[in-house]
């Protein structure tokens, strides 16, 4: 048997691949919540067996953006009020934690090798919202958040916070909340400046106010 080469690089499983495939289909809105993922369906359409597509529905199910129930199925997570509080009381503890690591190192006025990434991440946000398409709006918003987190140099806590990036982009998925043209990233200008000041009294100021215009986008009669 020949061995295998140490500088193969070793693709991702056709498991993974699925598991990508049908969280940009989730992400991107063209599965509602509660719509079922059936086995075989899946397994035909992606030429897959059953058991590649049980491991790929399992990925998506610890993402928390599938429910897996016995004897129902999978199908897509339908995130109620309280699980949108849960979720934005989680953000925030890990947000403040890392913002609070942050300052810790370079104090309320972090150098530009710290703010010159967020920078970077909130430019971004305002070319995908001059593009209008809502889907690059909710990950230019994430990597935003991201890039904030990681400026603390904690690896635990970043990968924390990333694991909660799938539920809130499944929310905004299918729900707009009022914010004009341009204001997303002027917000997140503002929102670096006060969390230097403020630190975790500004991450909870800027999750309560998002929370609050999620939910009203949500019992808006225009909402999916």
């Amino acid at each position: 048997m020949t061995p295998r080469r140490r500088d193969e690089q070793v693709g991702p499983t056709t498991a993974t691949q699925l598991a990508d495939a049908l969280r940009a289909r989730i992400l991107d809105g063209e599965v509602a919540p509660g719509a079922p993922l059936r086995e075989e369906e899946l397994a035909l359409r992606h030429g897959v067996s059953r058991h590649t597509v049980r491991t790929a529905l399992a990925a998506l199910a610890a993402e928390r953006i599938v429910e897996a129930a016995a004897y129902r199925g999978a199908r897509v997570a339908a995130l109620d009020d309280a699980s949108l509080i849960a979720l934005q009381q989680l953000r925030g503890a890990l947000e403040t934690e890392a913002v609070r690591l942050t300052t810790e190192t370079h104090g309320s006025a972090w150098p530009d090798e710290v703010t010159m990434p967020i920078d970077a991440a909130v430019d971004d946000l305002a070319r995908a919202e001059a593009s209008g398409d809502w889907p690059a709006i909710t990950r230019a918003h994430a990597l935003v958040h991201r890039t904030i987190v990681a400026a603390a140099g904690s690896p635990r806590i970043a990968e924390a916070h990333r694991l909660l990036e799938s539920e809130i982009l499944l929310l905004l998925a299918h729900v707009r909340p009022d914010y004009p043209p341009g204001a997303l990233a002027h917000e997140h200008r503002a929102y670096l400046v006060d969390i230097m000041s403020s630190g975790g009294s500004a991450v909870r100021a800027h999750l309560d106010h998002s929370t609050a215009l999620i939910r009203a986008a949500r019992s808006s009669p225009d909402a999916d």
